[in-house]
């Protein structure tokens, strides 16, 4: 089946693109036209299965495995991306970790994980795809709820790292504006994924500080993705996709 969307022709990037958010953005891309390449870390026989699915819909696909704690890893996902799809478009920031606790527990090791991911990562493949990005590119980063309202201790180091995003998207919708690309964030509230399972043990709680009561679903923050990849006039904005998290 071939799909010829908003997107078509473009071609996508999408980190941490094996499961979750992730993967529920490739294939939502590419029901949009869009070919994609997925980054994983350890996720191979997943990431695979995403690119079966997004070859199914018509669309090239392509997984590559990058650990975004490695600065070189980092940009050379882009270009590996690139270069096995023939150009890049669309750069989604998806790849996150996250390390919760008692601010005096957290570890310095732990401290570099989750900033080098979360991050630098970040930056460092903004900075690459920027480098490849025709006029028009898009740069979509996933950011978190938990950056506009942090609902208990045990968030430090998680929160700081994505409230650096907000950052970094407005300084990058002014630097690349002039070239057309524009640069937003998006921002999911508790989303039902295997890491963050609806039924999970904390879910309850999570839910009840929504103002719809409920998890979002990946699908749902990818439909999000997929409008800002096909906006022209909008740049260096926050988009809340978080059932009210933060009313």
């Amino acid at each position: 089946m071939t799909t010829q969307g908003t997107l078509y022709g473009k071609v996508a990037l999408v980190t941490g693109g094996s499961r979750g958010i992730g993967a529920a953005t490739a294939v939502r891309l590419a029901r949009e036209g869009a070919d994609v390449a997925v980054s994983h870390v350890n996720g191979k026989e997943a990431a695979e299965d995403v690119v079966r699915e997004v070859e199914a819909l018509g669309r090239r696909a392509v997984a590559v495995r990058a650990d975004l704690a490695q600065p070189a890893e980092a940009a050379a996902v882009v270009d590996a991306a690139a270069e096995a799809l023939g150009g890049l478009d669309i750069l989604v920031n998806n790849a996150g970790v996250g390390v919760l606790g008692p601010l005096e527990t957290l570890s310095l090791a732990e401290v570099d994980r989750v900033l080098d991911v979360n991050v630098r990562g970040v930056f460092l493949a903004s900075q690459a795809a920027a480098a490849r990005m025709p006029e028009g590119g898009r740069i979509i980063t996933i950011g978190s709820c938990i950056a506009q309202r942090v609902p208990g201790p045990g968030g430090t180091l998680y929160a700081m790292s994505k409230a650096a995003l907000a950052g970094l998207t407005k300084a990058l919708a002014r630097e690349l504006g002039g070239r057309g690309i524009t640069a937003n964030l998006v921002l999911p509230g508790p989303i039902d994924t295997d890491m963050n399972p609806a039924d999970g043990p904390y879910a309850a709680g999570q839910a009840a500080m929504t103002a719809l009561g409920r998890f979002g679903t990946a699908d749902e923050v990818a439909s999000m993705v997929a409008c800002l990849a096909g906006a022209t006039y909008v740049t260096g904005a926050e988009f809340s996709v978080d059932g009210g998290h933060a009313a």
